[in-house]
């Protein structure tokens, strides 16, 4: 899990301040709203750390890049990919095994209904 995309990055693009909230919220994938307010929240309750644990997170952490995720779809599987790395593993085995089953089947069909594919196929084995 060494990858880029498994980092935790600030995102700029879509912050208010130093885009922390925004970071947050991209690396969990959980709205940028709801951290905002969870963040405002925990300022109101009286956690002092959170305004200096902020700006030394906007100060240190690096900028997302531009050319991280291609789209939506590669973004929430790069957030289950944080979230969940054997679940997300998993579900990828999941969907080569139904595209595995389903290749068989139209393999199945197509030389079924061609006894000449099949005759062609049997001599190749």
């Amino acid at each position: 899990m060494n990858s880029d995309r498994t980092r935790f990055y600030r995102d700029k693009i879509n912050g208010k301040i130093f885009g922390v909230c925004a970071g947050i919220a991209d690396y969990t994938g959980v709205d940028v709203l709801w951290v905002r307010l969870a963040t405002i929240g925990l300022v109101m309750l009286g956690a002092p750390f959170i305004v200096p644990a902020y700006f030394l997170v906007g100060l240190f952490a690096q900028k997302k890049p531009g050319h991280l995720y291609t789209d939506r779809s590669e973004q929430k599987f790069w957030q289950g990919v944080r979230q969940s790395p054997t679940r997300t593993a998993r579900e990828v085995r999941a969907q080569f095994r139904d595209i595995d089953r389903r290749l068989a089947e139209v393999e199945t069909f197509y030389v079924s209904s061609n006894p000449r594919l099949s005759a062609e196929i049997e001599r190749l084995r």
